[in-house]
């Protein structure tokens, strides 16, 4: 019954906030000017392992090795998950209306050329911008009932969705949209990740209003997935 209690609650939140969107399009998160910039690299756009061979090794991995992640490694992850792939600013996974709802966040606490910090990943122009400082992980990892693979995974992916920006358009039908959108775009980076040979888990449970609280979300967004990656 907790557990209905809260989604009800999430789902009563994010019709309210759809209601008051007018005012303020297509914002993410708490502005943060002045942010650090950190450019990324170029990703791959070929590779040696195939889709089905991705496919056939996926399978998540809840422990991970010390040795870090670097940053082409989470650039061609990003990518893989919300890249441009096209002029008319298509992305790599395929979104309702082409609204583009996601925000992905990266929490690196251990990738080289990255110091620890809470980033937000800027598709348009392939890089991140720094939120705040510092190593969350362990913040994080209490949000999602102390889980070991959220805290000792080298980065997280955290997946965020602004659903006004789609129910504005489709209603309450955009808020099931969104969710897709989150499965579609998870799945991209599971496979990428799985092709880099890389250790992946996704991750769904953890307390909204914390993570929400850690991300520094701005009404009307709200935090979907985590997605812990790292050497096997």
């Amino acid at each position: 019954m907790k557990h209905v209690a809260w989604t009800v609650f999430a789902v009563m939140s994010i019709l309210a906030a759809c209601q008051a969107f007018t005012a303020e399009r297509g914002y993410a998160m708490k502005q943060n000017t002045g942010a650090d910039v950190i450019s990324l690299p170029e990703p791959a756009k070929d590779g040696a392992t195939s889709v089905e061979k991705a496919l056939a090794g996926r399978r998540s991995t809840r422990s991970f090795a010390e040795r870090p992640l670097t940053r082409q490694d989470v650039a061609q992850l990003l990518w893989a998950a919300q890249g441009i792939t096209g002029e008319r600013g298509f992305r790599t996974a395929p979104s309702a209306g082409a609204l583009f709802p996601l925000e992905i966040y990266l929490a690196a606490g251990n990738v080289e050329n990255v110091p620890a910090g809470l980033y937000h990943y800027r598709a348009e122009s392939h890089d991140l911008e720094r939120v705040s400082g510092g190593d969350h992980r362990s913040s994080i990892a209490e949000a999602a009932l102390g889980q070991g693979a959220v805290r000792n995974a080298p980065a997280l992916f955290l997946f965020t969705g602004v659903f006004p920006r789609t129910m504005e358009k489709y209603g309450r039908r955009g808020m099931q949209y969104v969710f897709m959108e989150a499965g579609h775009a998870a799945q991209n980076l599971l496979l990428q990740a799985e092709a880099m040979g890389l250790g992946h888990v996704p991750i769904g449970a953890f307390n909204d209003e914390v993570m929400g609280e850690v991300l520094k979300l701005r009404e009307g967004t709200h935090p979907l997935y985590i997605l812990s990656v790292g050497h096997r």
